[in-house]
């Protein structure tokens, strides 16, 4: 019994010599963990900059309107008096005013040219209208503009706003479903890992057993030396992504082609949690694949 013990106390420090320091699967376990953890960071940033996305144009669409005054030549300045007068006297109403020349044209630019002749064509005018917090009653000043100025016609941005909002809900949730599917790959290739260095040192455990060791002593080594690996690849893929996203420029500067892609004041600790979470994948990755591999070796 004494010679038992001492050899297991031998042992013990010497279990994670079962698993291979180095070759093929511990390259492939940081190699992999690493990858996906840079693609990580990148799934997280577009999640969490759709998410402000979709809330910027919710807020910011919810607050404006449009009133579109058409008529005929001689009674568009009556109809334009008479839609500001019902806008002034509009409750959630904070201000209105009229979309001048130059504003018009640069708004048909995009779709006409520059060159557009508006003093021949017979383009509405626009009122601008900005709401404060209560908001604005639609139908009840769609119908006074209806009785007051029948050529002024409210557009309160709603068939505009949901669909852009919706847009962006859907990439954010994109963005979260890739972020499962990386941890989805890391475990998968971490489990063939863990199989084939099981599978390779196969005579090693079945010598661990006839001197007595358990399955949960030889299952504890594998785990912990692909947990730490995954946990070091994944901090390394992390760093890089979070340096890579700190150097994309900044809507403005992009000309708001990336809509602020990246991190905003807290977020960016929430990378810190890839390289944990990549580790709590792996270590329950390997326990199930150990025991199962285990099993097989009985």
């Amino acid at each position: 019994m004494r010679g038992a013990g001492l050899l297991s106390a031998v042992l013990c420090p010497r279990a994670d010599r079962v698993v291979p320091p180095s070759g093929h699967t511990a390259r492939l376990t940081i190699f992999t963990a690493a990858a996906m953890a840079f693609l990580a960071v990148f799934a997280l940033a577009l999640s969490l900059a759709t998410g402000r996305l979709a809330e910027r144009w919710a807020s910011e669409l919810a607050r404006t309107a449009t009133v579109r005054v058409s008529a005929p030549r001689g009674q568009v300045e009556t109809q334009l008096r008479a839609a500001l007068e019902v806008l002034r006297t509009t409750p959630g109403v904070a201000s209105a005013r009229v979309l001048d020349e130059a504003e018009e044209r640069a708004l048909l630019e995009p779709w006409f040219g520059p060159d557009l002749p508006l003093d021949t064509l017979p383009i509405p005018k626009l009122i601008e209208v900005i709401e404060d917090e209560p908001g604005i009653d639609a139908e009840g000043l769609r119908l006074r503009l209806r009785a007051e100025a029948p050529g002024a016609v409210l557009d309160d941005h709603t068939r505009w706003r949901q669909p852009l909002v919706k847009a962006a809900d859907r990439l954010r949730m994109l963005g979260l479903v890739a972020i499962v599917l990386i941890a989805g790959a890391t475990a998968a290739m971490i489990t063939l890992a863990a199989d084939s260095a099981l599978a390779a040192n196969g005579q090693v455990i079945r010598v661990l057993r006839l001197v007595g060791a358990r399955d949960s002593y030889i299952v504890r080594a594998f785990v912990r030396q692909f947990t730490l690996r995954a946990f070091v690849g994944a901090l390394a893929g992390t760093v890089p992504g979070v340096a890579a996203i700190a150097l994309l420029p900044d809507a403005e500067t992009a000309g708001n082609f990336l809509t602020g892609l990246g991190f905003r004041g807290a977020e960016w600790l929430w990378p810190l949690a890839i390289p944990p979470l990549a580790a709590v994948v792996a270590f329950v990755a390997t326990r199930v694949a150990a025991f199962r591999v285990l099993r097989r070796l009985t």
